[in-house]
């Protein structure tokens, strides 16, 4: 019965977005059953979150999956948009509107007519632009900057948020009733250092990507590597994790991207050691081998690494002999087969 209800689950999605919507987070489940909900719907949706959880992402997924998907999705960024620039640019204007208004020009929700806008970092926009915002979602209509007739705005609107517009409305920075009418549909987009049980997904559906549009073929990640992306907080989310595995895929020679190909960065923020078990019941001594112990471990991990697992070369390096190399790597468990430049065979 359970496979029979995935099966019919899977269903709904489109065979391109079953990569996307696998997880493990309870929480992100719980946004892609809102998403399955709201998706085939006319209602406004507000997706809020930090930058880089992929809100643009979710907002394109309920676009395929909504009976607007035959028409267009077109994606603004308000802030990256000029402030004297911005109403144009969503609205359009007629010629002469303004000075360098040579000629007239269709503003999104027009270009998008039958179709979704997405407005990314809603909460940028100037005041005039919100004003107009709000006759779009009340009444359906809209003018372009300097035009006197009304036009029909048949369009679905998703707006994206990283900050706290209810906050910003008790400040004054936002309109109320306009935050209302955005708010028919909140979705919570969590941050990746709360979902970190879908890094390896994620991971391979990047990877999988890169490899799609390039020469290369990496087929698997370093097992350490793969520690210290459980072991950061991600303050960029996922599009950091994009940018780091995209450098390293450059930079990788072998058919596993190793931690020679990431910062070093990475792995200083592991900070194993603070999460030692610091209890003054031990003797300074205790906590001295400790410590020893983990810096050891991950000077070797990084050495064997940047040597791809050649023992001689990494005895030279360290100044030790591969005996004692050897007796090292079998004290914490280290593998040289690891950190070698070989295919991954599934």
């Amino acid at each position: 019965m359970r496979s029979e209800l995935d099966y019919l689950k899977d269903q709904f999605w489109q065979p391109s977005s079953l990569a996307i919507i696998q997880t493990k987070s309870p929480t992100m489940q719980t946004v892609f059953a809102k998403i399955r909900s709201v998706a085939p719907t006319k209602s406004t949706v507000l997706l809020t979150g930090e930058t880089g959880t992929g809100k643009g992402v979710l907002a394109s997924l309920i676009h395929q999956h909504s009976n607007r998907r035959d028409a267009k999705f077109v994606s603004v960024h308000c802030g990256a948009i000029p402030d004297t620039l911005l109403e144009s640019e969503l609205f359009g204007h007629e010629k002469g509107a303004f000075t360098g208004a040579d000629r007239r020009k269709l503003g999104k929700f027009e270009i998008s007519k039958g179709g979704t806008v997405f407005l990314d970092e809603i909460g940028t926009i100037t005041p005039a632009a919100q004003i107009k915002l709000l006759q779009v979602l009340q009444d359906g209509t809209f003018q372009r900057v300097g035009g006197e007739g009304t036009l029909d705005a048949d369009v679905r609107v998703i707006t994206a948020s990283n900050m706290d517009l209810e906050e910003m409305c008790d400040k004054g920075q936002f309109r109320k009733d306009l935050y209302f009418r955005l708010n028919v549909f909140p979705v919570e987009i969590p941050p990746l250092r709360e979902r970190k049980e879908d890094i390896p997904h994620i991971v391979e559906v990047i990877i999988g990507r890169l490899n799609k549009f390039h020469l290369k073929e990496i087929r698997n990640v370093h097992p350490e590597v793969m520690e210290a992306f459980h072991n950061y907080a991600w303050p960029g989310n996922i599009r950091e994790l994009e940018n780091l595995i995209e450098r390293a895929y450059i930079l990788e020679s072998s058919s596993v991207l190793t931690p020679g190909s990431f910062p070093l960065e990475l792995f200083a923020l592991e900070a194993p050691s603070a999460e030692m078990d610091l209890d003054s019941s031990y003797t300074l001594a205790e906590i001295r081998r400790r410590a020893l112990e983990e810096v050891e471990k991950r000077y070797l991990n990084e050495l064997l690494a940047n040597q791809k697992g050649k023992i001689r070369e990494s005895a030279e390096v360290a100044g030790i002999t591969t005996r004692q190399l050897h007796k090292l790597l079998t004290k914490y468990g280290i593998k040289k087969e690891d950190f070698k430049s070989r295919p991954t065979h599934q």
